[in-house]
């Protein structure tokens, strides 16, 4: 399957909001990606339900919603509600992954696990039946416009070869520090959906940025 773009809302002009969303409808972007973050799992405090909710009324594709939340399970319903496809969860933050995955997946939105930079992908070897998408952070999580990590690259070969040795459909994000200068890489390495903020909404023509996301055709490697 083609690759997906998820433009990152977190970097949008939030003064100018319904323009921007205007635009990533009418793009080429597939998703999307919306980063709440709660003060505790992360240092910064972006938005809860009800902005979700506000959004859903502007977006015309899919939310791809991020939770870097201590104590998801207290939220996925709500965050369903607002209007969540995808909902992740940070491994790191959940001591009973199993549960909360199939919370979301009886919400109706699709299960989704974020790895930390430091948090070894086999410890999700027994759980791939479970997962729809895993979310590999590429920089440490709850900042924008940080450099990318590029130990990243070996860690989707990884995952990419768990996935395919337990025959599991499972999509590969990556989060952070995302653009044409690695994007190429990172598809080869066996990603399937790119999260890009700062490289799309700091771009001086976001949909052109977008389309050229897009349009990228990796050779694979593996």
């Amino acid at each position: 399957m083609k690759h997906l773009v998820a433009p990152s809302i977190l970097a949008a002009d939030f003064t100018r909001l319904a323009d921007e969303f205007a635009m990533v409808n009418a793009s080429e972007a597939d998703w999307f990606h919306l980063d709440v973050m709660d003060g505790r799992f992360v240092p910064n405090i972006t938005f809860g339900m009800f902005i979700v909710e506000a959004m859903k009324k502007m977006a015309q594709k899919p939310l791809d919603v991020h939770l870097m939340i201590v104590e998801p399970e207290r939220y996925v319903e709500g965050f369903r509600k607002a209007g969540a496809d995808v909902i992740s969860v940070h491994y790191e933050a959940c001591p009973h992954l199993h549960r909360v995955l199939q919370q979301i997946r009886a919400s109706g939105a699709k299960a989704g696990v974020a790895l930390n930079p430091h948090t070894p992908v086999h410890l999700l070897e027994d759980l791939l039946a479970d997962i729809d998408l895993v979310c590999m952070m590429s920089v440490n999580p709850g900042f924008g416009g940080q450099k990318f990590i590029y130990q990243t690259l070996p860690r989707i070969r990884k995952l990419k070869e768990m996935i395919e040795i337990s025959n599991a459909d499972i999509l590969i994000e990556v989060d952070g520090g995302v653009g044409l200068q690695n994007a190429e890489s990172l598809l080869q390495a066996g990603a399937n959906v790119l999260v890009a903020g700062n490289s799309v909404f700091g771009a001086p023509d976001p949909s052109s940025a977008i389309r050229q996301l897009k349009a990228i055709e990796p050779v694979r490697t593996f």
